[in-house]
């Protein structure tokens, strides 16, 4: 079929749909008049479309009574029709089917040549289910699109096209590192900054129950088990930082990269991927930027990066707004909640850190001291020793002052914000329980996403779909 001819028909259904509709717009203006008028021109949009692409797509089909695939010979059974989700709306084509003499699977050569092989939706609808899915449930989407779009899929068919783009992503493991080879360090990049983070999420597993501890004695009971059980997804972050603005003190962050897993025993998948990342973006650095490793105080991850020489050349500092913290904790421990002296003395030692160098010590002879001096009681003494603890483990990762003056960061800032807008925003809502697949699925796309990452994917997913049909 020439262009014309597509033209034609194009020009023909837009003729007979607003002929239908020829009372609504000739009406007078008023405001209803002028809605019911888009509405016609829509719907009459929508037609066109539909019926300019199937033209296009139906002159394009093989109408031979055989035809040879693959060394095999199949013969033309009967034209099957099948419902497609098209930009313009739901469109039904017809398509020639043929099938070899001893039976078994059917060829549908349109469905080859077009790239719709086992697809109900096409490419461009599927980017925008799968965009729209990431940030929203496939209800919410479901909803949108009845509002803003011409093609309409179900809350059960979104579901579905989530988990094919999920495990064709679990399935395409070296697509990461194709996107990173074709990036760039951002232009002024004086330091790099590795973090990680930990985020409960919900499984739709059997785990220990948890509930708030028991406030009477009574007699007791044997552990329980929930149908549901809180664990540990992982989060990790690769940012890279420029100068220290005018009238600032925190350097300028340019770009920030993620890296996210569900739940897993020892984490192995995350961490071979964040090190995949981190390796990848340190083959691009000038070999005078600095890199640093920000974490909060879990001892889990300080282990894995003492105990990992990729992290030998780092600077390592936990982060400052979590050391505050468990300051403020301390204080709370020692003189009381709310009290002002806690108060005062919080706010002192929280200044030092930031600026005077060495004073960690001064931290921990001042808990020692009012330990000593002050009558507390066998729960604050408790929590007042967690947190010496925790000064006295991590103490060799608090040269906030040193930070400060070269200009780096001091806060993960990016890692935190991660856990909340690729994990908790979307996957920790009232009720919601995942599979670790099914989370997964969803976590990647928000990766994806966060990380300015999409349109380099979806590139990649659709030559590759299209040179494996």
């Amino acid at each position: 079929m020439r262009g014309e001819e597509i033209i034609k028909v194009v020009i023909e259904q837009v003729k007979a749909e607003l002929s239908n509709s020829k009372q609504v717009l000739e009406g007078e203006l008023t405001p209803e008049q002028a809605e019911r008028v888009a509405g016609v021109l829509t719907q009459a949009t929508s037609a066109a479309w539909v019926a300019g692409y199937q033209a296009y797509l139906e002159a394009h089909d093989t109408s031979q009574p055989t035809i040879e695939v693959a060394g095999e010979v199949y013969r033309w059974k009967m034209v099957s029709p099948k419902e497609f989700l098209t930009p313009g709306g739901p469109m039904v084509l017809g398509r020639n089917l043929y099938q070899t003499d001893s039976g078994g699977k059917c060829y549908i050569p349109l469905d080859v040549a077009w790239g719709m092989v086992g697809q109900f939706a096409t490419v461009e609808v599927r980017e925008a289910v799968l965009f729209a899915v990431a940030q929203l449930t496939p209800r919410e989407v479901e909803a949108l699109l009845k509002k803003c779009a011409p093609f309409h899929p179900s809350a059960a068919a979104i579901h579905s096209m989530v988990q094919e783009m999920g495990q064709w992503l679990e399935e395409h493991p070296q697509l990461p590192e194709q996107i990173r080879a074709e990036e760039e360090a951002p232009e002024g990049t004086r330091v790099l900054v590795a973090s990680l983070d930990g985020v409960n999420v919900l499984l739709a597993e059997p785990g220990a129950k948890r509930g708030r501890p028991a406030e009477r004695p009574q007699k007791e009971k044997e552990p329980q088990e929930s149908p549901t059980c809180y664990k540990n997804a992982m989060v990790g972050s690769v940012s890279w930082y420029g100068e220290v603005p005018e009238e600032e003190i925190c350097p300028e962050r340019l770009a920030s990269r993620y890296v996210a897993r569900m739940p897993e025993p020892g984490a192995k998948t995350f961490k071979a991927q964040f090190e995949r990342e981190l390796a990848d973006a340190e083959a691009h650095l000038d070999p005078r930027v600095k890199k640093l490793l920000l974490c909060d105080g879990a001892r889990s991850l300080w282990n894995y990066a003492d105990q990992n020489p990729q992290y030998d050349d780092y600077e390592k500092l936990v982060d400052f707004y979590h050391t505050t913290e468990h300051l403020s904790k301390a204080a709370e421990a020692m003189f009381g909640k709310g009290s002002e002296k806690g108060q005062k003395w919080y706010e002192k030692w929280r200044r030092r850190l930031q600026w005077k160098r060495d004073t960690v010590t001064g931290v921990l002879r001042s808990m020692e001291y009012y330990r000593q001096q002050r009558k507390l009681s066998p729960s604050r003494q408790e929590a007042l020793a967690k947190e010496h603890t925790f000064f006295e483990n991590n103490q060799d990762r608090m040269d906030y002052p040193r930070f400060r003056a070269e200009g780096w960061p001091i806060g993960s800032g990016p890692v935190e914000a991660a856990a909340k807008t690729l994990v908790k925003t979307r996957m920790c809502r009232s009720g919601m329980r995942w599979s670790r697949p099914g989370g997964q699925h969803v976590l990647s796309l928000r990766t994806y996403l966060k990380s300015d990452r999409w349109d380099a994917m979806w590139q990649r997913y659709k030559a590759l779909s299209q040179t494996a049909a």
